[in-house]
């Protein structure tokens, strides 16, 4: 069956890339090939700056060299993307490798996941590889017999927790649940890590931010009410109300309002909090982190390749290049994601992946939020 056409947008391509630097050595061309011959891409080019990345380690992996070029066209469904940020990436590799291009669709990972089952439905979907900002939204697509199993050249390196069930999809960049404190008021050693005392601990009576409204925590609450039922979580969210939570939009005010003292402690993805340390020089906030709890949760966007695709060889080689160190860097550095390969940390001194203690917890089922939002509405959150 012939697949569907899909509109073109191009990347742009960007000009005045550098020699390739210590750590990935110098590229190897291919001898004797017809093709254009990959440009030269240093490791800084992926890196970010600023400085929460200031005096980066040595990193350990594959890298770009080692792994084989891309050529060709590759379909790419993008949810989400982190504001433009995974757009760059994407340009980076179509820099390095001339014969490279991706044509793109932009949306979020949600209505993309249900794109790729209704085309899948009437066939196959005209896309190659999906890449999502959300476990949920793999695992729906990948629930639907509308993915390829991955190789293990192409997930090995990453942590078995971040894989889809049978390698249906691989996770390239993490995010995780943390508690952002205020400086001025407390020690990270003075939190609890259990996060249902933040309901009921006197300490945090009108200290205490929330974006209820957000994606994320949304997220965090389905996991919640996943891992401990809807009575506990609807006695968490009831219990927080009570204490005179503080309301934002999303979680970069939640982060920026600890910062400024307006709040104390919040709830938020870690990396909001990076983002206020990098832009405005000695805020007030760090991040403590719960065990074992909805609050400990790790989230990851991932990549998975579609049934009907034509280009699978290319779609593993493009995914491969999503976990080689310098994609890994530029996720660390310019994201401030959790990296999700071993030889690349996390920037702004947080604990390893492998350090925190996220709840067991089958991430595809995130995608579930009916309940929650229900949940939600009936304590009046919503």
């Amino acid at each position: 069956m012939k697949r569907p056409a899909v509109e073109r947008r191009h990347f742009l391509q960007l000009s005045g890339v550098t020699a390739l630097g210590s750590l990935t050595g110098c590229t190897g061309f291919l001898s004797g090939s017809e093709s254009k011959k990959p440009k030269q891409v240093s490791l800084s080019d992926f890196r970010g700056s600023g400085p929460l990345v200031e005096s980066r380690p040595e990193l350990s992996g594959t890298t770009i060299k080692d792994l084989p070029d891309l050529s060709g066209t590759l379909t790419l469904y993008l949810g989400g993307g982190e504001g433009g940020l995974y757009l760059k990436l994407i340009e980076l590799l179509e820099s390095h490798y001339p014969d490279f291009e991706v044509d793109h669709r932009i949306e979020s990972s949600s209505d993309l996941a249900q794109r790729i089952a209704e085309e899948s439905d009437g066939g196959s979907s005209p896309a190659d590889v999906f890449l999502a900002v959300d476990a949920g939204s793999l695992g729906f697509v990948a629930d639907k017999g509308a993915t390829v199993k991955l190789p293990n050249e192409a997930t090995k390196a990453v942590p078995k927790e971040f894989h889809g069930q049978n390698d249906t999809w691989v996770g390239v960049a993490g995010r995780a649940r943390s508690v952002p404190y205020n400086t001025k008021k407390y020690s990270a050693s003075e939190l609890p890590d259990d996060i249902f005392a933040f309901a009921r601990d006197e300490r945090f009576k009108n200290t205490l931010g929330w974006a209820p409204t957000y994606e994320a925590f949304q997220a965090f609450v389905t996991a919640m009410r996943l891992i401990d039922g809807p009575k506990k979580t609807k006695q968490w969210l009831r219990g927080v109300k009570n204490q005179g939570v503080s309301r934002y939009r999303d979680e970069w005010f939640v982060s920026n309002a600890v910062a400024d003292g307006e709040v104390d402690v919040g709830f938020a993805n870690h990396y909001y909090v990076l983002r206020a340390k990098a832009s405005r020089k000695n805020a007030s906030v760090d991040l403590a982190f719960t065990k074992n709890d909805a609050g400990a949760l790790v989230n990851v966007a991932g990549a998975e390749i579609l049934q009907g695709t034509e280009k699978k060889q290319l779609a593993i080689d493009f995914v491969r290049h999503l976990l080689s160190v310098e994609a890994q860097e530029f996720f660390a550095t310019r994201t401030y994601a959790y990296p999700m390969i071993p030889g690349v940390p996390p920037v702004g001194g947080l604990p390893g992946i492998d350090e925190l203690a996220p709840p067991s917890i089958d991430l595809r089922k995130l995608s579930d939020l009916e309940p929650t939002l229900g949940l939600m509405r009936e304590v009046g959150v919503l």
